[in-house]
């Protein structure tokens, strides 16, 4: 396997491996454009313990032509008539995304977005930002893409719809100017049935990139989001909800603030339980082992010179004497001194059968 760097941020946070889970609550427009909504989005974040927070901007005339923003748009998750009027009715003011990121970063939050046009990723640059998010709608789009590696900053692409070939154009344009780029497996299916999610692409991009590689998750539980992380996955971003009965198409594949939590919690204590690589008997474990396992006990009251058979032993807690994995060095033995029932055996009551032609052998 190439040899997986890491991305260290501004703030001192590094992405990669030997480094705790980079989650991100992506708050995208789950906000409904509602500002003091979003305050309390990154509120609730937080809370959870998560370490970033994730945004989305639009400029919807650079986003969208003259016809696709008058298309009408009346479905029950509609914020207004055509596609264009719902569209804006989600977008928050590059001024209230500045607030955003101040608010975010007070709580020790690393604040992000991913910017969906040009005059987007301006505006987003602007507020000088540590890190750049590359929607897996925008990856295969080259000139946004040179863009967004010109800035010089890390950048998190994700790789939902594209094949390995988009992926491979995305990442000849961003590594020609930097390398500090980590992959997110995604599938961009909302909700996401669990049997399309392949977390084992992870080791694929893995192998072929050379990159640090988390995950994007859209799946409606927690479990496959935790299971990435066992599974290595240097970031694992969830969409992040107050409510998944709210209007609007992203919130039923989101987490509610208990359920984000939850995996925080689950993803922290898969971390602690991979770090030891080789099988270890720990002192607890070796404590509990003399309490529980057995040792070989003898079955009756026997004399000295006895040669032992099976009738003779038996196994019995706790561990006070030989170990039963020495039963067959124990069979045969002869006792060098009369022993109760239920006594444990030790080893210096007995002359093993080596021993005894040894004797006969010198006198």
């Amino acid at each position: 396997m190439k040899p997986i760097h890491s991305v260290t941020l501004r703030s001192g946070i590094t992405i990669g491996k030997g480094h705790p889970c980079f989650v991100v609550a992506e708050i995208a427009n789950n906000h409904q454009g509602e500002f003091e909504m979003a305050k309390r989005m990154i509120d609730e974040a937080a809370a959870a313990g998560v370490q970033g927070v994730k945004f989305q901007k639009r400029d919807n005339e650079a986003l969208l032509t003259r016809a696709g923003r008058a298309a009408p748009y009346t479905g029950p998750n509609s914020f207004g008539p055509t596609y264009g009027e719902h569209r804006s009715a989600l977008e928050l003011t590059i001024e209230q995304m500045a607030e955003l990121k101040t608010y975010s970063e007070a709580r020790g939050l690393v604040f992000f977005a991913s910017a969906w046009d040009d005059p987007s990723l301006t505006q987003i640059l602007d507020l000088d930002v540590e890190l750049l998010k590359i929607s897996s709608a925008e990856l295969v789009n080259v000139p946004l893409v040179r863009k967004y590696a010109r800035a010089g900053i890390p950048i998190i692409l994700s790789t939902g719809m594209s094949g390995l070939e988009d992926i491979d154009v995305a990442l000849g344009e961003i590594r020609a100017i930097h390398d500090d780029v980590v992959l997110l497996h995604c599938n961009s299916t909302y909700p996401c049935p669990e049997e399309q999610i392949g977390l084992p692409v992870m080791d694929a991009l893995r192998e072929r990139y050379g990159l640090p590689v988390g995950y994007s998750g859209h799946e409606k539980g927690i479990g496959p989001s935790v299971a990435a992380a066992a599974l290595g996955a240097c970031v694992v971003e969830r969409h992040f909800t107050l409510d998944k009965t709210l209007k609007g198409t992203d919130h039923q594949a989101s987490l509610e603030p208990h359920e984000l939590a939850a995996m925080v919690t689950m993803i922290r204590e898969v971390e602690k339980a991979v770090q030891v690589k080789g099988k270890v008997v720990f002192p607890d474990e070796q404590a509990a082992a003399k309490k529980l396992r057995k040792c070989i006990v003898f079955s009756r009251d026997l004399p000295a010179g006895h040669v032992l058979t099976e009738a003779d032993l038996t196994t019995r807690c706790p561990r006070a004497g030989v170990s039963p994995v020495h039963w067959d060095e124990v069979l045969g033995s002869t006792l060098s001194r009369s022993v109760k029932h239920e006594e444990p055996v030790q080893w210096d009551a007995l002359r093993t059968p080596e021993a005894v032609c040894a004797d006969a052998a010198s006198s």
